[in-house]
């Protein structure tokens, strides 16, 4: 069975300054997505598909997308910014990305973030589960809190609450600090280090865009069109609650890097350059 990897890189980054997403990270000038692809394509994802906006297809282009469509099936989708009311520029999130998807993905596929690293591990799970994945058997990777944390700054992460395996809920946590604690309810919290995160690479099954279409729906009737987002999880979230999928949860002990702040680019650059250093990447 086929299988895509869809590739959300529509964000600009504001905290960071810039487009993020084709931020060289190695001294020949590729990015976290050169990694990211290499790992999937070697674990046997057919295609990628990047979802961008039209204002950023030339750069995008031209410092990241042409030279990994030389080594992968390669196609765009433009996040649609018609619907954005006068006044906001950002677009509507995660959700209404993954939706603009539904002409261009037929197959089962996974989705991550342009600018982050999940290891190769991640997608070979991620992979095997999609080729024998039947209508509503999603899957996510959950990565140990410790693991995702920024020194630079505070950070948004999915909270996951698991059982037997499978996802029985996930909650946006925001402002969560390097040591743990976050705000919840006008609250300091102190999170475990264990905690299971979501990092946004799910595997989905076709169907999800049924579930997409309808919640995006009630999102454009009952959201402040004006600051509220449409997140994927709160999509499959609602998939659960009615009973129309399953989340396989894949916990994955690998550090996970990722850029929020300008400040996260030198361990980054460490640890793949360590990681070429040991050969994983001798090919790419």
């Amino acid at each position: 069975m086929k299988t895509t990897l869809v590739v959300m890189a529509a964000g600009m980054g504001s905290r960071f300054g810039g487009l993020k997403q084709a931020e060289p990270i190695t001294e020949d000038g590729k990015a976290i997505l050169d990694f990211s692809v290499y790992d999937a394509k070697k674990a046997g994802f057919d295609k990628a598909v990047f979802i961008i906006r039209k204002d950023m297809e030339t750069d995008f282009k031209t410092l990241v997308g042409n030279r990994i469509a030389k080594t992968i099936e390669t196609e765009y989708v433009f996040q649609d910014t018609s619907m954005l009311p006068e006044g906001r520029t950002k677009p509507f999130g995660t959700g209404h990305a993954i939706l603009c998807c539904k002409n261009a993905v037929r197959e089962p596929f996974a989705i991550i973030n342009a600018d982050d690293y999940y290891g190769s591990n991640a997608f070979y799970e991620m992979h095997g589960h999609l080729t024998k994945a039947n209508r509503g058997e999603y899957a996510m990777t959950a990565y140990l809190l410790s693991n995702t944390l920024s020194k630079n700054g505070t950070v948004s992460r999915g909270i996951c609450e698991t059982e037997n395996g499978y996802l029985k809920s996930v909650t946006e946590m925001t402002k969560i600090s390097a040591d743990g604690t976050a705000e919840q309810d006008g609250k300091t919290v102190r999170l475990a280090p264990d905690t299971p995160v979501s990092m946004n690479l799910w595997g989905l099954t076709p169907d999800i865009f049924e579930v997409l279409e309808e919640e995006y729906g009630k999102f454009l009737k009952t959201a402040n069109l004006m600051k509220d987002e449409f997140f994927i999880p709160s999509v499959i979230s609602a998939a659960l609650s009615k009973n129309r999928a399953t989340v396989r949860v894949y916990k994955n002990h690998d550090k996970w890097y990722g850029i929020t702040y300008r400040e996260d680019l030198r361990e980054i650059k460490e640890a793949i350059g360590g990681y070429i250093h040991d050969g994983l990447y001798k090919d790419l």
